[in-house]
Formats: structure tokens, sequence, C-alpha cells
């Protein structure tokens, strides 16, 4: 089916002159002259194959024709209009969707105040969340199955993901209440040693993984882990069934299960990276609007200082 070519000018200078019904108050309105005015109505007229306007020495009025062609040439320019509107509001990263994965930890710390503060900022861009443990997050990314990864412990170098570091955060041992270490303030790392150890698989979070091992190892032991989980919940059920300890970040202390006690460890240095992961070569906007989100929000956390927040609040340093 041909369609017939409508050049926007000549709507747009049709559409004008049906709200003016005079060429001279149009022309002045387009800022042209009467006789190219004259022309485009008149090249527009031979298009449809008649007259749009009864031409009188006052004015003009509409035709049939006209008052039929009005209504679908508004549409066809507001249309345009607002496509344009949504386009640019598409390429300055205003609107759209984005995949975020996440480790489930963070939503307890970190992911909440995060994902409002987008929101408020870019209401317009939907986030679908995904939560996922580091290794998955890294996968996802490289097979462009999510745009951005908010994780644990980023690998050291990686040519194709770039990290950017948020915050740190402290360990806590994760202890059965029952357990002699519970009763202390806090829990030297090298006390754990000759202890079971319930962590999560190395698949999940190699960075985390290796950097808790390394700890132990630092404190003169490796940890005998016996039982493994995905889900720090689940982790912290099974030392609550006294099936061993743990170290976790501190933000798990708000999982508040009644038969596990949470205790700093020493050394206080023993801490856990949180970062923003992309794709290195990945120039969509959306991306970087949440990067800047992230770290904006957390410098802003950092620059407030400690108050007097309860045991469980977490503050980058």
């Amino acid at each position: 089916m041909n369609r017939p070519e409508l050049p926007l000018p000549q709507l747009h200078a049709f559409v004008v002159l049906a709200e003016e019904l005079h060429f001279g108050r149009t022309a002045d309105r387009l800022g042209i002259a009467q006789p190219p005015l004259s022309q485009q109505i008149r090249r527009l007229e031979d298009k449809v194959g008649h007259p749009l306007f009864t031409r009188a020495p006052g004015g003009v009025t509409l035709t049939p024709a006209g008052h039929a062609l009005l209504p679908a040439a508004r549409r066809a320019l507001t249309g345009l209009a607002d496509g344009l509107a949504a386009a640019r509001a598409a390429g300055d990263g205003h609107t759209g969707r984005l995949r975020v994965g996440f480790a489930a930890s963070l939503a307890l710390t970190v992911l909440p105040d995060l994902l409002r503060t987008h929101r408020d900022r870019f209401p317009g861009v939907h986030l679908d969340l995904l939560e996922m443990t580091t290794g998955p997050q890294l996968t996802a990314l490289r097979e462009g199955a999510i745009d951005v990864g908010l994780l644990r412990e980023p690998p050291p170098e990686d040519p194709d993901l770039t990290f950017t570091p948020l915050l740190t955060e402290p360990f806590v041992a994760v202890l059965p209440a029952t357990h002699p270490l519970a009763a202390g303030t806090t829990v030297p790392l090298a006390d754990l040693a000759n202890t079971p150890f319930i962590l999560l698989p190395r698949e999940a979070g190699p960075g985390l993984h290796d950097r808790i091992t390394t700890l132990c190892t630092t404190a003169g032991f490796t940890p005998q882990v016996t039982q493994e989980a995905v889900e720090w919940m689940t982790v912290c059920a099974l030392v609550e069934a006294g099936l061993g300890v743990s170290l976790a970040p501190a933000g798990i202390r708000r999982t508040r299960l009644e038969g596990v006690t949470f205790r700093p460890v020493d050394p206080p240095t023993a801490r856990t990276t949180v970062a923003v992961a992309r794709r290195t070569e990945d120039r969509n906007p959306l991306v970087g609007h949440l990067l800047a989100t992230a770290t904006g929000h957390e410098a802003r956390r950092h620059d407030a200082g400690p108050d007097d927040a309860g045991p469980d609040d977490v503050r980058p340093s």
C-alpha cells in the first residue's frame, strides 16, 4: 500500500492556518513570508486532491476536506513531538529498563536506600531486580543477561568488566547463642580454629569465599568447612541448629534469629568490599546514572559521619 508523503512543514502550516484562518497571521506565526506559505498549502491540497480552505478577502475557512484532515494532522504532529521527547528521554537515560543483579545480603544494608534514591531521581526508569550471588552476577554481566551488578569482593582484574567500590563492611562471627564465645564482646579470629564452619560455596562468590578463608589463614588456621549454603539466611539457620559457626558481612545481624549471636571479630580490619559492576564497553546512560546514584549515595552517607545509629547499622569506610 502506497502512503502519501506529507512533509511536516506542510502539515504544520496547515494546522496553524486552520487555527488562525488568516494567511497573514499564519505567516507571522510561522516566521515566513506569505508566498511560501501559500505554496505549502497548495502542495498539500495537491496531495489530498481537494481544496482544504475556501479563500476570501477577509480570511479563509476550512472545507469539508480540511475539517476531515485537521484531526489527523494534529495527531501526526503531536505523535512526532511525543516521539522526539521519548527518544530524547531514552537517550538521556531518563526512561527505560535496567536489569540489576544484587547480592542478597545487600538487601539488609545499602540496597533499599539506594533504590529509593534512584527512583526519586529517575522515576521513568524501571529496574528489574534479580537476586544473585557474586559468581552468577559476573557470568550474567558477561553474557548480557543483566546490565549492572551489586556484589561483594569483585575479582582484582577482568578485561570485560569494570568494578567501582562503594563501601566496605565489617565481618561478624555468626555463633550459636549457646557458644562459649557468644559471651564476649568480640571474637578473636584465632579462637574459631578447630570449629566447624558453614560457608557459601566458592562458586557462589569466589571473592568473598577466598576473603574469608584468607582471614582465617592469616589468623593461623584453615577453616574446617563442614556445611555449605547459598543463602545467608540458611547459613544462619544452620548455625542456630548448632552445626557450626560462620563469618558473614555485618548486615546479616538484621536477620535476628533467636538462637544466633553475632559478634564483631578481631582484628577489626577484617572487612568485605561492596562494588558496582558493569561491562566496560557499555555506554548505556541508564547504567551511568545508576552508578552515579550509587557512588553519590554512599559518599553522602560517609560525609554524614556516624550518628546515634544502633548496633545493626553499617557505615562505609
